[in-house]
């Protein structure tokens, strides 16, 4: 009897245990209006085209598109537990720029982003983590605009995560890439950003697949 009953938990067991290694793994972009894809088709945003990528490897992941328009720090940080219902392989951050428009005080920032990123790591420790630096314009002077592009490289090597400088570099000041309000980019414009992301994604996939298949 009890052969049996081992018998019948190892075979209702075993398709759930299947399922799950068969499911795609996440990569979760977590964002603004820039990860959203304002102002041009979702399908051709970065999260979009970098599916493609994937597809094109063969590879099973799902890039999820978790950008949300006019998303600041704090409104990330109240949000992110939602989107980290399932598990997450891979996290790419790229918030701050709303805040950064917007003058909110840099430490407030900076504290909302390292807290996203411990919710993260508390719930899922092994995903990597990709920072995408983002820069403002000079207007609130010089110590703000510099402390703020040097909140990202002291982000990612307090958590030791892949950083991105400019995400938005080489795209302003052309028009072909950049939208008419100089701040969001083209679909043009998101397939520059999808190989800058790919370029530093792309080893993290595979090292993932290599150690899946290693063990």
């Amino acid at each position: 009897m009890r052969r049996l009953l081992t018998i019948f938990v190892i075979l209702f067991l075993l398709p759930a245990v299947l399922n799950s290694q068969d499911s795609p793994k996440r990569v979760l972009f977590f964002g603004d209006s820039i990860t959203a894809g304002y102002g041009i088709d979702t399908k051709n945003a970065f999260p979009a085209l970098i599916q493609q990528k994937i597809d094109s490897l063969g590879w099973n992941y799902n890039a999820v598109n978790a950008g949300l328009s006019g998303e600041t720090s704090a409104g990330g940080l109240r949000r992110i537990n939602w989107m980290l219902r399932q598990p997450v392989s891979v996290f790419v951050l790229e918030l701050g720029g709303n805040d950064g428009l917007r003058g909110i005080d840099l430490d407030a920032t900076q504290q909302n982003l390292q807290e996203i990123i411990d919710k993260v790591e508390a719930k899922y420790p092994n995903a990597k983590i990709i920072v995408t630096g983002m820069q403002v314009p000079p207007n609130l002077g010089p110590k703000y605009t510099q402390n703020f592009k040097e909140m990202y490289p002291e982000l990612a090597q307090k958590n030791d995560a892949e950083l991105i400088p400019y995400f938005l570099d080489d795209l302003g000041g052309n028009s072909e890439l950049m939208q008419s309000d100089a701040i969001h980019p083209t679909a043009k414009g998101h397939k520059m950003l999808a190989q800058k992301i790919w370029d530093t994604l792309k080893p993290i996939l595979q090292n993932i697949n290599e150690n899946m298949h290693s063990n």
